[in-house]
């Protein structure tokens, strides 16, 4: 059943609400922007594909095109950084990070300056634009450099809250959002902290825990609901902080139910499922099972129906959860 301290939606199964995570952004780096002045937008010619364009029309002097240059930009805002500034730079995720990793690294990570770096378009999700611009491995290239906070925003609501919270960590961050319109699950009222996993379904006798992230947390919670149709119960958490990892829900979880899955659109090398398996290998050896992208590239095709070619549709959830629990050796 849904965890009522969740706060969720009401008609999160039925005719949910539907916006694209980020389109959270838009809304967030306005609010963002209205909080704390030294907030500054940088885009790469993709401000309406982005949604910075909301930054630009409300704060037009603090919106800077530097445009088709993403290294540029990264560099940009490394300077803009040092001299007291709190910049977003915005692209698509297969750009930024993308093309511009090593001036991230270089010139954010190394320095340690708080740049918020704003991957959009993420996942097979994109649709038609093909495997050129699916970034299936962002999460991947920065949850391995130093000092970034990785997030991942379930849906538009929890979107707008993670660019809040970033603008005010002063840490490098890299926050990962979809284009697609998609389930709205969160409130105003869900609580969010970076770093710290929500659990949004919990069954009386969990047999599984299943880890999700991004708007694939919708997916995981249909399952759990026909999962406990059959009498399976499972644990459903939203892991929108990959780095750092919640390990005391994720320990905890994982104990309780001696199985784990993990859903994430990006490839399970590097991503959600490595995280959990990397830590979980050192705490608590568990068996998992990974619904995500299988070392391929994506294609052209309609956004669900990539979702279900390349395994990451309810059922397969479903069948995940099932062998995982068909492993337990208690």
């Amino acid at each position: 059943m849904i965890n009522p301290d969740a706060k969720l939606a009401s008609n999160i199964f039925e005719k949910p609400d539907m916006a694209s995570t980020r389109e959270g952004f838009g809304k967030g780096a306005v609010e963002a922007g209205k909080e704390d002045v030294r907030v500054v937008v940088l885009s790469a010619d993709l401000a309406e594909s982005t949604q910075a364009h909301h930054f630009q029309k409300a704060f037009p002097e603090r919106f800077i095109q530097v445009g088709v240059a993403e290294q540029n930009m990264a560099t940009v805002a490394a300077g803009m950084a040092n001299y007291g500034k709190l910049p977003f730079i915005t692209s698509y995720a297969t750009f930024s990070p993308g093309r511009n990793w090593e001036q991230i690294r270089t010139t954010i990570a190394i320095n340690n300056v708080p740049v918020i770096v704003c991957g959009m378009h993420a996942g097979v999700s994109v649709g038609p634009d093909g495997a050129t611009h699916q970034a299936l491995e962002d999460i991947a290239l920065m949850r391995a450099l130093p000092r970034f906070t990785v997030i991942s925003p379930c849906d538009s609501e929890e979107g707008r809250k993670a660019t809040l919270a970033a603008a005010k960590l002063g840490k490098p961050v890299y926050m990962r959002f979809g284009r697609e319109k998609t389930p709205i699950m969160t409130t105003a009222e869900t609580p969010f902290s970076i770093g710290k996993a929500n659990v949004l379904w919990k069954s009386v006798e969990p047999k599984v825990a299943i880890f999700a992230t991004g708007p694939l947390v919708h997916n995981a919670l249909l399952a759990a609901r026909e999962l406990e149709k059959e009498q399976f119960g499972v644990t459903v958490v939203n892991v929108h902080t990959i780095k750092p990892l919640d390990e005391e829900t994720v320990l905890a979880c994982a104990r309780e139910t001696g199985a784990v899955v993990t859903v994430e659109e990006h490839q399970v090398a590097g991503g959600l499922g490595g995280a959990i398996a990397e830590f979980l290998a050192r705490e608590a050896p568990t068996p998992m099972e990974f619904v995500g992208v299988h070392d391929q590239f994506g294609q052209s095709g309609a956004p669900q129906e990539l979702i279900e070619h390349y395994g990451m549709g309810v059922s397969h959830i479903i069948a995940a959860v099932k062998k995982a629990a068909g492993r337990k050796t208690r």
